[in-house]
């Protein structure tokens, strides 16, 4: 096992935080390790009357509570529940940084996620009022502002790919999508450097597999200046915010764009690469961290 590349059932590796005014050590993070089974057994009729057992995904409700207000109410394969919760948390901006969070616990009896942040979360009440409904598989509102903060997003100048090294990543990428290969039903992403898969992550909804990715690189300490995003879903304007405010400058997906994802991508500089699958794909934005010579 390489890089970050990780069993989804083994506990992230926080760094231990300090306090900022005393230097004493804070209480470590403390976590649930709740991932659930992928997959489940059931028996169907094939087109010759055959009784056959064939896996299906499973989904289950997953409702996160900070510091004791209900958030939200997710559907998901239940793989990397904990670093799900923390990833929708960052991506929604209802908390700054990893070191923020005390406690994540996943009770699958009660389908909760209880997240416990060092200090109230400001302005809570105001921001969980402003609600944008969208385009999201399993997930569907977004928290406040979808464009707030935008405009300062600074992405990473230096990063490159080539046609060879996307070739690779998305061959890569394809031997690695098990549970659809099994079940179908679910999205799956990956953080990649260069031609190395960093993260893998599937779900039923594209954006929980993406947030459970955001939130695993905050659990590592892992920046995405150098890396980047591979997706099976659409590009919409959502994705394009959440990976860059995951400082991802290249996203990649074998599916197309929207408009506005494609007006997002421009406007903070991110490349998008779309109906990549194969030898094929489409150079939308971002043309000039291409290698056209790789």
């Amino acid at each position: 096992m390489s890089g970050h590349e990780r069993t989804l059932t083994a506990q992230p590796n926080l760094k231990r935080q300090r306090d900022s005014n005393s230097g004493a050590a804070q209480q470590p993070l403390q976590m649930s390790n709740a991932a659930r089974t992928a997959t489940y057994a059931v028996i169907a009729q094939n087109e010759h009357g055959e009784n056959v057992e064939t896996a299906i995904a499973g989904e289950h409700p997953l409702t996160i509570y900070l510091d004791k207000r209900e958030i939200v109410t997710l559907m998901t394969l239940g793989q990397a529940p904990e670093a799900l919760a923390i990833g929708y948390l960052r991506n929604q901006r209802l908390v700054r940084a990893a070191g923020d969070i005390l406690s994540v616990q996943v009770d699958w009896e009660t389908a909760a996620c209880a997240i416990t942040t060092r200090a109230p979360v400001a302005d809570l009440g105001s921001r969980l009022k402003r609600r944008t409904v969208t385009t999201g598989c399993g997930q569907g509102t977004v928290f406040g502002d979808l464009m707030e903060e935008i405009d300062r997003v600074r992405l990473s100048a230096s990063a490159r790919i080539g046609a060879d090294a996307l070739y690779a990543l998305l061959d890569a990428v394809r031997l690695r999508e098990t549970v659809y290969k099994q079940a179908g039903a679910v999205h799956g992403c990956a953080l990649i450097r260069g031609r190395e898969i960093l993260y893998f992550i599937e779900d039923v909804g594209r954006h929980n597999a993406v947030d459970a990715i955001a939130g695993l690189m905050w659990l590592d300490d892992v920046s995405g200046d150098d890396k980047i995003f591979y997706t099976t879903g659409r590009l919409t304007s959502e994705m394009v915010i959440k990976c860059a405010q995951m400082q991802v400058p290249i996203l990649v997906s074998r599916s197309g764009l929207t408009r506005m994802g494609w007006d997002v991508a421009r406007q903070v500089g991110l490349t998008m690469i779309g109906r990549a699958k194969g030898k094929h794909y489409l150079l939308f934005t971002g043309q000039e961290r291409f290698d056209n010579a790789s």
